[in-house]
């Protein structure tokens, strides 16, 4: 049977992202990225929900990010869902569900246009 794991997102950064490299030198950034939802409900109230998603880049895609963007950046990502586990200080598992932008894809050519784009906007200040 086949499956797809890929998500689209539009959202806010919520803080500065957190850049660093591994130990064979590859760049990766955490970007903290919250999504609103508003609706309105049945007896005609608005509400709204916000969910807040860690995000993964790698690369050069990732030291761009770090450098240009900032906390309240608005930011469109393409990637998919990927769940990574590990065991606590206190000996409990933790299990954390993360969206993993691929080093390379289809949507890197319009990521590197926006980043290009609020490059420019930068520049000019």
């Amino acid at each position: 049977m086949a499956s797809l794991n890929k998500v689209f997102l539009i959202g806010n950064l919520t803080k500065q992202p957190e850049l660093r490299y591994t130990p064979s030198g590859t760049a990766v950034a955490d970007l903290r990225l919250a999504v609103n939802r508003n609706y309105t409900t049945q007896g005609g109230e608005k509400r709204e929900e916000v969910c807040f998603l860690t995000v993964v880049v790698w690369g050069k895609q990732a030291e761009s990010c770090g450098e240009y963007l900032d906390k309240g950046s608005p930011i469109l990502v393409e990637g998919r869902l990927q769940t990574r586990e590990w065991e606590a200080k206190d000996g409990g598992k933790r299990t954390v569900i993360e969206v993993s932008r691929p080093h390379r894809g289809a949507g890197d050519r319009a990521g590197r246009r926006v980043l290009r784009r609020r490059r420019r906007r930068l520049e000019q200040r």
